[in-house]
């Protein structure tokens, strides 16, 4: 008896409609979709290692009868079994979490076979919590005859559930599995691969690869059957995503036309003039506005390049055909600077803006609601606030996300929905940390990206130091001094508000009470985000006016602040944090004609990531390259953002690992719809399916 491919998972024994759900957060909804949920891992069980042959580090089978067992107390209570084989080799299980039974169970004398990671012990190698049989006989059969694979899963869903329902699927589905890549399309390097084996064969081989076969090509996904599965599902992604841009260009969206007196008295009020970068993404930005189809454009740009004068321009064109615009930030900070910003400009030109965020005033927030909604109010800043379901607009145009990587797809989504019938806004979603080029071609494909690639006049490189907290600390404070002596501004940046056992790093409100002792006529701040909003908005005011001089503050600061005479960072712990982190923080210094400065204090030991990520910090201040490093270094879930990563996540590639492939994808799949147009679908449903909403947002 055979499954039909494309019946519910609920057709597979041991599956019902509780287990049907489970299965569906990790978009499994169909036979198809286990057949294509693709293991990510596998464990070799199909032979036995010596205990004389052990290496670290390695996943393996061993046998060995026990020397002796007992509980040992130290900082954790642990059961300790040790075993030995005919070759002289040792070997230690560890146990954390035992019962009695467990304990009894280890007799000296008999056998255990157990599977687990070798690991370096105080006296043998050791294995923590391995799967293991105890046996009063030598095992001597019982083996695997193929790799185990391990999936990606979810709560409530175990391995072996993976292994009964793809043991099924191979069975009894896999024959109905077609061909839908025509070999002739892909360049010759990919071809081999295809001819190598057919499509049933890869997916065989990839669930269940036979004993014998190299273990490190399939770890590294580097097989044949890996390289045509790879290629299939970045083809998929990459159709889905056009399919989005065309589906857009049939979406209806207001027109909105530029009133150039309006644009001419904003810019003669700004006080500064624009780059040559910032005047053509302005244009391509109003070229878009004025379109019947929606926009989706991503302006990414480097800290402190002007990004958020192109959106208020954006926002400004918007008005000037008497639609509603909106700007999202990610955090309330980011957002208060936001508004405060386009008050100043906007106020110049008669226009309001309001401000709705969740900690807004019961009145104040009733009011703005009631101007949304009649469309008295036609621009409005704030956070996630803006897309909760009593929010609604009269005529919503434009919607403009600041650090669009941090909100997730249903955020987005919440926002086209509240146009009217037939109508969607205009996108325009900016981002300080740029997209590597093989990035955006492939997975913005759906977008249009433009780069502010040039900073303002005037501006000065950062210099970065990198130094030792232990033995450079007080070197660090006495530069402080001296910098607020001579009139400047100084950031001190702790990751922690309150002192924390599990993590040894530097609280802020610690650091600001030593500083404020140490640092006699200075005016010490602190800001964090535990703060009421106008508590950390009246911080913030007094260090914009140069009342405060030191300000002593956790990552709340990230983006959005605009200090000029703010021109010495010192960042506590920076080898705690991420590479686009670090950047956006020392983003906030160099933003006036001084020579700016930032210092990352260090805690030893480092790890080989971090001094990759301080290395890279000091040698560079192109976002651009530190963006393509924090790819290599942590891949592109920050890059990428929920979008991709959160609700799209990958069966088989993997973006850092096959990027070698990504310039392939565009020409390939130009072959495809040029010479087989009808497997398109049948491709993105393979490899997508349900997930692509989340694609189309």
């Amino acid at each position: 008896m055979s499954i039909g491919i494309d019946q519910s998972v609920i057709a597979f024994s041991g599956v019902g409609p509780q287990m049907a759900l489970k299965l569906a957060k990790v978009h499994v909804h169909t036979v198809q979709d286990v057949l294509f949920h693709l293991p990510h891992r596998y464990e070799d069980r199909t032979s036995v290692t010596d205990l004389n042959a052990l290496l670290p580090n390695l996943s393996t089978v061993v046998i060995g009868q026990i020397e002796s067992s007992q509980v040992v107390f130290g900082r954790r209570r642990s059961l300790l079994i040790r075993i030995s084989d005919d070759t002289g080799g040792r070997l230690t299980i560890r146990m954390f979490y035992f019962n009695r039974s467990q304990e009894k169970s280890f007799q000296r004398g008999l056998w255990v076979k157990c599977f687990g990671e070798v690991r370096v012990g105080a006296k043998d190698y050791e294995m923590v919590h391995p799967d293991y049989k105890v046996s009063v006989k030598e095992p001597k059969a019982g083996l695997d005859t193929t790799l185990t694979p391990v999936y990606p899963t979810t709560d409530g869903v175990s391995q072996a559930l993976w292994r009964k329902i793809t043991d099924q699927a191979l069975s009894q589905a896999l024959p109905q599995v077609s061909e839908l890549v025509d070999p002739s399309c892909l360049p010759a390097e990919l071809q081999g691969a295809y001819e190598a084996a057919n499509l049933q064969q890869a997916l065989q081989a990839l669930h269940r690869p036979k004993a014998g076969v190299d273990l490190t090509s399939m770890q590294e996904a580097s097989s044949n059957a890996h390289q045509r599965l790879i290629m299939e599902e970045l083809l998929a992604h990459h159709f889905s995503l056009r399919k989005s841009r065309a589906v857009r260009e049939h979406e209806q969206a207001p027109m909105l036309v530029k009133a150039a007196h309006l644009e001419q008295s904003f810019l003669a009020n700004l006080g500064f003039t624009l780059t040559g970068a910032q005047q053509r993404v302005c244009a391509e930005t109003s070229a878009d506005l004025a379109k019947s189809s929606p926009a989706m454009r991503l302006v990414q740009g480097d800290v402190g390049s002007g990004k958020t004068v192109v959106a208020a321009i954006a926002m400004l064109q918007t008005v000037s055909s008497g639609m509603q615009a909106v700007l999202m930030a990610p955090t309330e900070l980011l957002a208060e600077q936001h508004f405060k910003t386009m008050s100043d400009w906007f106020g110049a030109l008669g226009i309001d803006v309001g401000w709705l965020a969740s900690k807004t005033p019961t009145k104040q927030k009733r009011d703005t609601l009631a101007k949304l909604a009649n469309g008295e109010l036609l621009v409005v800043v704030g956070t996630h606030a803006l897309i909760q379901d009593a929010v609604n607009y009269k005529q919503l145009g434009l919607v403009v996300i600041d650090e669009q990587h941090r909100f997730g797809v249903d955020q987005r989504l919440a926002l086209r929905s509240k146009t009217p019938e037939g109508q969607v806004p205009h996108q325009v979603l900016m981002t300080a940390t740029p997209i590597p080029r093989t990035l955006a071609m492939t997975f913005y494909a759906d977008l249009d990206v433009s780069s502010i690639d040039e900073l303002p006049p005037g501006r000065k490189t950062i210099e970065t130091v990198v130094i030792p907290a232990a033995t450079r600390r007080a070197d660090v404070i006495q530069r402080v001094f001296s910098a607020c002596q001579q009139g400047r501004q100084v950031y001190w940046v702790c990751p922690l508000i309150d002192e924390s056992e599990a993590l040894e790093a530097q609280a802020a409100t610690e650091t600001e009470q030593e500083l404020s002792a140490v640092l006699q006529g200075v005016n010490v701040g602190l800001v964090h985000g535990r703060l009421k909003s106008k508590e950390k908005e009246a911080v913030m005011a007094r260090f914009r006016a140069g009342d405060i001089d030191l300000l002593v503050a956790t990552t709340v600061i990230e983006v959005g602040v605009d200090v000029p005479n703010a021109s010495l960072m010192v960042i506590e712990n920076a080898e705690r944090m991420g590479l686009a982190q670090l950047h956006q923080l020392r983003g906030r210094v160099g933003r006036g004609s001084e020579q700016s400065f930032c210092i990352l204090l260090y805690q030893m030991p480092l790890s080989q990531h971090a001094k990759l990520r301080l290395k890279t910090l000091r040698e560079t201040n192109d976002g651009f390259i530190i963006a393509q490093k924090d790819l290599e270094i942590r891949g592109a879930g920050e890059l990428l953002g929920t979008r991709q990563t959160g609700s799209i996540t990958f069966k088989v590639a993997d973006l850092i690992r096959d990027q070698h492939l990504l310039p392939l994808v565009e020409g390939c799949a130009n072959q495809l719809q040029l010479k087989t147009p009808h497997t398109i679908e049948p491709l993105i449903d393979r490899w997508i399916g349900l997930k692509e909403n989340y694609v189309n947002a």
